[in-house]
């Protein structure tokens, strides 16, 4: 069953005013100078995907200046025989609609249709910053194999803030906060359960025969996947939350660590090229492992992933990806940089001046 983008439409989406392609499964390159609107496509991409795409930007943010009238991003993704139609957009202080097949839908709706990973060079020190990084990437990988997992972590967040807020008003009625922290347990353990088997499958759809480095993974300042024992931790650390004015326990503070594994060295003490490479090694690994459980590999949008590869990493990316059958986005300034891919890829080229044209197959590196 394959997973592809067929068709892609951009209206008024920040550099894009009016930007239309359509795609045939194979890998796309998009090449342009910086500032040219690469990665503006392909965040219009992972908004096709639940959240807020690979930037986490406001709907308002998107919007293309001056003009100010709003964005719309309609799109096609086949999935096995099944085509989908979707649409998605925002108008000027408006939050985000989307209709999928024409009628309305929420976005853990998306989920279900296509998976989606990305690499950023915004992301290329996820190792050495803070936790919320590393969740959001695992979870990201997460909802790959759980398209649940979103609705999951809309439920916890949503019961955690109302408890946040009692703390931070010094409410002291346990049925209120007996309340919410049955609601809390019960995504919680959801979520951390679902981490967990995912770690597991990643490590099980490592090849020890990759360039890329295997990583052992491991969930630290995890919460307990007991419904029962989550509750009751909550419980007996309301006098310590209530101190501190947010909650201290619980999933959302889970951090992912990770191990060169030939080395045994903590990614944090890699060096920026090795980290790179360890980040990509998981993505690759959750794609074999997508792959091989439901027949489809995800959409990867890999933002200016080969130029820090050297020649050898970057032919075997692409080797990969052809053995995948995953259908990637890649962004890059130099032609030189994707020359082994050459007519396995789609090209497109972008301006400075907006715009925007698909190079024909004699024309390709």
């Amino acid at each position: 069953m394959a997973l592809r983008l067929t068709h892609l439409k951009l209206s008024h989406f920040r550099s894009h005013q009016r930007t239309e392609a359509a795609f045939d499964g194979r890998p796309v390159v998009f090449l342009g100078a910086n500032g040219a609107g690469k990665t503006n496509l392909i965040e219009a991409i992972s908004l096709l995907s639940p959240g807020r795409g690979l930037r986490r930007a406001a709907p308002d943010d998107l919007i293309r200046q001056p003009q100010g009238i709003g964005w719309k991003i309609t799109a096609t993704i086949a999935r096995g025989d099944s085509l989908h139609d979707i649409e998605t957009g925002a108008l000027p202080g408006q939050p985000r609609s989307l209709r999928i097949d024409g009628k309305a839908a929420r976005q853990s709706a998306l989920g279900r249709i296509a998976s989606m990973l990305w690499l950023t060079p915004a992301m290329d020190r996820l190792w050495i910053e803070a936790a919320e990084g590393r969740r959001r990437f695992l979870d990201r990988m997460v909802l790959a194999f759980f398209p649940d997992h979103a609705e999951a972590t809309l439920a916890y967040e949503k019961a955690m803030r109302q408890r946040n807020r009692l703390l931070r008003d010094r409410v002291d009625d346990g049925a209120w906060y007996g309340a919410l922290e049955v609601q809390m347990a019960q995504s919680g353990a959801q979520l951390s359960a679902n981490r967990r088997a995912v770690i597991a499958r990643l490590a099980r759809a490592s090849d020890p025969a990759s360039p890329f480095p295997a990583a052992d993974l491991t969930l630290l300042c995890d919460a307990p996947t007991d419904e029962v024992t989550l509750a009751h931790a909550l419980a007996a650390s309301r006098r310590a939350d209530m101190a501190a004015g947010r909650s201290l326990t619980g999933p959302h503070r889970a951090d992912l660590g990770a191990v060169w594994r030939a080395k045994g060295m903590q990614a944090a003490q890699c060096s920026t090229g090795e980290q790179k490479a360890l980040l990509l090694s998981l993505v690759l690994a959750n794609a074999r492992a997508l792959a091989a459980d439901t027949g489809a590999p995800p959409i990867l949008l890999l933002d200016e992933v080969a130029a820090h590869l050297d020649t050898a990493r970057r032919a075997a990316l692409f080797d990969e990806l052809g053995a995948l059958g995953a259908q990637a986005f890649l962004t890059g300034t130099e032609p030189a940089l994707f020359e082994t891919l050459s007519s396995r890829a789609a090209w497109f080229t972008l301006s400075d001046d907006g715009g925007f044209s698909r190079l024909a197959e004699s024309c390709a590196p």
